[in-house]
């Protein structure tokens, strides 16, 4: 569905990325850990089209999208949740949702989505009228998945979605993500709970210092030494 061939990306002279290649399967959720600065952040933007390569190419379903803006992406069917949810904090909650289904190809079933978004998250229907800015972080990061969902998207990248929530909020959260990807969504999972990503992802990549070290199912990187003492503190 998504591949990433030989990826350079830099900050004035520093390099963030360094031929970095990922397969992202259609039905799959796939994994990305690293530590921080590890380059996660840079590749999910980059995808996103928030960021331009000096090197490489990104193919979606076949067709070259590198260096595409991200409101192309965004139509394409490739969302984004953003790390640190990003929700617009004057606007009310009804408004944020609206602002995910701009993108031409979710307006013809923009009601449709909306419900859907409020039958997955009904705080978010009792609070809609509610300004975003005065959410609790949880909730915030519900509306930040709301809000991508209204952008018809066939593909989600989340970039840290359990950053700064509360253990409970953090379990409910993976959990929204396994149920998306059975509802037939594709993930790519940008994860510091790496035990409990790895456990959901079908496909796993470890990514230091802007490469890919090691790659494998979920199972297989979860029983890595390598993973397990880095990571996992065992």
């Amino acid at each position: 569905m998504l591949s990433v061939e030989n990826l350079d990306v830099y900050y004035g002279d520093a390099q963030a990325l360094d031929g970095i290649g990922i397969e992202i399967e259609q039905g799959a959720i796939v994994t990305i850990v690293g530590a921080n600065g590890a380059g996660k952040s840079s590749l999910i933007r980059t995808i996103a089209g928030m960021h331009k390569p000096a090197r490489g190419r990104i193919l979606y379903r076949g067709a070259d999208i590198t260096g595409w803006p991200s409101h192309k992406v965004c139509n394409l069917g490739i969302g984004q949740v953003a790390e640190g949810r990003q929700v617009f904090p004057t606007l009310t909650v009804a408004e944020n949702l609206a602002m995910g289904a701009l993108v031409p190809r979710a307006h013809a079933r923009r009601e449709r989505n909306l419900e859907r978004v409020y039958a997955m998250f009904p705080i978010l229907s009792a609070r809609r009228h509610q300004a975003a800015g005065t959410l609790s972080g949880g909730e915030q990061q519900m509306l930040a998945i709301g809000r991508c969902l209204m952008s018809e998207p066939e593909l989600i990248m989340f970039d840290e979605p359990s950053l700064g929530l509360a253990p409970a909020v953090v379990q409910s959260v993976l959990t929204t993500v396994r149920d998306l990807n059975r509802d037939g969504l594709t993930c790519v999972l940008v994860e510091q709970n790496v035990a409990v990503s790895l456990k959901l992802a079908s496909h796993a990549y470890v990514l230091e210092n802007g490469r890919i070290t090691l790659a494998g199912s979920g199972e297989q990187l979860l029983c890595d030494d390598r993973v397990r003492q880095a990571y996992l503190g065992l």
